[in-house]
């Protein structure tokens, strides 16, 4: 479907709702619900955003350890989601404890206070282990918490565990076939992927486990899991790294690649992106821009080839954005796809030979190289990966990649913003919804529409890939489920440096669009 007639044609088609009727179905809103006054019911507590429940604990309508308790008990009762590695039931509630105790003697609450979340077991934390998912890093324990984490934590944020990945985070499925992590459930259709690697992190959300957490995004690992999971998930702009990075985390993950690397904020609403963000970069929180006038490019191989149910839910959305004054402009970047396709491989399975020693020299782990690592691989998809790396497969075209490729990749996204005026780019996140998890393999074979079968990790990551190798900022946002109750994401990725702007776009975006309901666990 390259052009807006193509996408219009096909609402027609699809028995698709008029545009008075979608502007008068009370669907577009998303105001926050009201709530009785206290005591919070179980399940209204479930239901609290980030920015709710810090609300809710700074004013004292539910003191920190009643919520926490609260939400272990989730995790507990969903353990069948292998969404987290560790719950970290204790120190959970002893920060909470401590929340409660600074309330209760008048102390003035940090800005974050009592809000639990998750963090992707590959991000390092000095409490827990830090296990990439994987068996050679089970007992690395860090000195220090990542940057960004740190953020969090000293504005009151509280670690309630380590999410699950895609071993290593080289994956799209999270479909884990070491021990103890485990493929990761989707929690709308339990026999589904949630997407990946960040698919641990997007699960506890979705299922209410957690308000939020931190993912990473190489090449969609925070961005896919939100979109197959009905969340928000934003990878921050990278650039060329130094002042261009927007999360400074260096070898505080465990690496893929320290060109593309980043940790991600992901959360159920994009006013709560907008919060974590600023904690961790301490710029304004952003607010939502102005729709009418918006110019918004759609790049049409961005929107062709998709999967029929997915594709009547993203075309819908896009016409009630138009419906609501978002001026979309039918433009697409020519070349790009050959062009990323001289960058992506060739940067991530190059840049682990140096950048997972300097991590684990960084963290002070001893006794563990590279080699041992991979031959302690469980997923076959991620022991190919490494047989790649070990063998330096890309290395040959390492430097053409970086400083001939990757430039010229920059300066196509940079074009295509400043020559048509645009504010943003949209399309789907993904071009399928989530798909059936596949032990055998970990990230095997798919077909879209009946159609041949085609390798899931590069259908996966096929729009998500190529801004992460330019370096700009992405965030995906719901954009409503599938006919088969699965969710679907719509994509936001803006200039390098963009973020703040970004993320008022996607916030008026959602307010046109709104979530999606919760998954009946």
């Amino acid at each position: 479907m390259p052009d807006r007639s193509s996408r219009r044609a096909f609402l027609k088609t699809s028995g698709a709702l008029s545009a008075s009727s979608l502007l008068g179905s009370g669907l577009g809103g998303c105001a926050a619900p009201s709530f009785p006054a206290p005591p919070l019911s179980t399940a209204e507590q479930l239901q609290l955003s980030s920015v709710q429940a810090v609300d809710a604990i700074r004013s004292g309508r539910i003191p920190a350890q009643t919520y926490m308790r609260t939400l272990i008990a989730r995790a507990e009762a969903l353990k069948d989601l292998n969404a987290l590695i560790v719950l970290d039931t204790a120190g959970a509630m002893q920060a909470a404890q401590r929340i409660d105790a600074m309330r209760d003697s008048g102390q003035a609450l940090p800005r974050l206070a009592g809000l639990p979340i998750v963090v992707k077991d590959n991000i390092n934390t000095s409490a827990l282990p830090t296990t990439g998912g994987t068996a050679a890093l089970r007992g690395v324990r860090p000195k220090r918490n990542a940057p960004s984490l740190q953020k969090l934590l000293d504005a009151g944020a509280i670690v309630i565990g380590k999410s699950n990945l895609h071993e290593l985070a080289f994956g799209i499925t999270s479909t884990n076939l070491t021990p103890f992590a485990g493929a990761v459930k989707n929690p709308y259709d339990r026999t589904r992927i949630p997407g990946g690697s960040s698919g641990g992190t997007a699960a506890a959300i979705a299922a209410r486990i957690v308000p939020a957490g931190l993912g990473t995004d190489t090449g969609g690992s925070s961005r896919v899991p939100a979109a197959l999971c009905g969340i928000v998930g934003l990878r921050p702009s990278v650039g060329n790294g130094g002042a261009q990075r927007r999360y400074t985390d260096t070898h505080a993950v465990v690496p893929i690649s320290h060109t593309r690397d980043t940790v991600g904020p992901m959360a159920r609403s994009v006013a709560d992106i907008a919060l974590l963000d600023a904690v961790i970069t301490g710029a304004p929180v952003a607010t939502a821009a102005a729709l009418r006038g918006l110019r918004i490019g759609v790049p049409a191989s961005f929107w062709e080839g998709m999967d029929s149910q997915l594709a009547a839910v993203v075309i819908k959305a896009e016409a009630r954005l138009a419906n609501a004054g978002v001026v979309f402009v039918d433009v697409d970047l020519p070349g790009l796809q050959a062009l990323n396709n001289s960058v992506s491989f060739q940067l991530a399975l190059h840049e682990p030979i140096a950048d997972i020693p300097a991590y684990l020299a960084a963290t002070g782990v001893t006794g563990i190289t590279l080699k041992d690592i991979a031959a302690m691989v469980a997923s076959p998809d991620v022991k190919g990966a490494f047989d790649a790396i070990l063998a330096d497969a890309f290395g040959k075209d390492y430097d053409a990649a970086l400083r001939v490729h990757r430039p010229k990749l920059q300066a196509l996204y940079a074009d295509y913003f400043a020559t048509h005026r645009l504010d943003a780019m949209l399309f789907p996140t993904t071009i399928l919804p989530a798909v059936p998890i596949d032990l055998a393999a970990g990230s095997g074979k798919v077909s879209i529409n009946g159609g041949p079968l085609v390798d899931t990790f590069g259908t996966f990551i096929r729009n998500t890939d190529p801004g992460s190798n330019a370096g700009i900022p992405g965030l995906s946002l719901p954009a409503g489920l599938t006919a088969g109750g699965l969710p679907v994401g719509l994509e936001l990725d803006g200039p390098l440096g963009s973020d703040a702007r970004l993320i008022a776009i996607a916030l008026a975006f959602e307010a046109v669009l709104g979530g999606v309901p919760a998954p009946n666990l």
